[in-house]
């Protein structure tokens, strides 16, 4: 809760919460400190990990069902070992990466102010060459069949058209950044101090939660390193000439996200014209 008491003219606000102050565009001495390194490196096996077991998954299913329609774990078993993983690789890694896995969190993050240019960038690469590596542990363990069964690549189905696959991109990004600056927020914490709810889990459930939803659609990208992973990996021109969708989208959802959150949300606009007003 938020109270604002004015008494002679000053204002005061009592406040439960803190806001941590915006991450510098960009911070040199950022360079010279280990925790940013420790950081990047997190992001690196989190997503290498992340990638790993999800195509294995994938594929795994596709292999069996191929056999047998009624065999594999089955697109929710599936949506199970990506949000499952989220979970675990978020609760692992936020105290000491924030736990991003992901580009477009890292984008709708640092559209927040949340962190800097360089950190946003770096943790990028590390996610995207994470991500590379897992899916080639992938084929390196189960080469024929993660060439005969599609390499767990991002595409789009047939019957849809692209606008039809962005639009499920953009909106399956929106709820996973959405879900993630609702559950990191720190008024939300000190609001509901009460209710113990661990940040990962909503986040795992809004990514398992799109992908019942879109696996039908795109196979579920949300994720731009995931999808660029399996891309490089797969190396098909199918899986390269819908690639184009699963960054625009979920740069977009993220952004939309960001700026749902920040400013109607937090109406961070409002105060920040409330505070120019009172200086004028």
């Amino acid at each position: 809760m938020t109270k604002d008491v004015e008494t002679s003219g000053q204002e005061f606000s009592n406040k439960d919460y803190h806001d941590p102050p915006p991450a510098p565009l960009i911070d040199p001495d950022e360079l010279t400190q280990w925790s940013l390194y420790r950081a990047i490196i997190a992001e690196f096996i989190a997503t290498l990990l992340f990638l790993y077991i999800t195509v294995l998954t994938v594929i795994g299913y596709k292999s069996q069902s191929h056999t047998d329609p009624c065999g594999g774990v089955g697109i929710l078993g599936i949506a199970w070992a990506f949000g499952g993983m989220i979970f675990i690789l978020v609760y692992c890694t936020a105290g000491i990466s924030g736990g991003h896995i992901n580009p477009a969190v890292t984008f709708g993050l640092f559209l927040a102010r949340k962190v800097s240019l360089v950190r946003a960038l770096m943790y990028m690469i590390a996610q995207c060459l994470g991500a590379i590596c897992g899916v080639g542990l992938v084929k390196a363990f189960q080469s024929s069949l993660y060439n005969r069964y599609g390499g767990g690549a991002n595409e789009l189905a047939d019957g849809y058209n692209k606008g039809v696959g962005l639009g499920a991109e953009i909106i399956g990004t929106f709820v996973l950044v959405y879900t993630v600056f609702s559950a990191t927020d720190p008024k939300r914490n000190a609001r509901d101090s009460h209710v113990p709810v661990l940040a990962p889990l909503p986040i795992g459930f809004a990514v398992f939660m799109v992908h019942l939803a879109t696996i039908p659609i795109t196979g579920t990208g949300i994720n731009p390193a995931r999808s660029f992973g399996a891309a490089v990996i797969y190396n098909n021109d199918k899986a390269w000439d819908d690639h184009w969708m699963f960054w625009v989208g979920p740069f977009i959802g993220a952004a939309i996200a960001a700026f749902y959150h920040q400013y109607i949300l937090r109406a961070a606009a409002i105060k920040a014209l409330g505070s120019f007003r009172s200086n004028a």
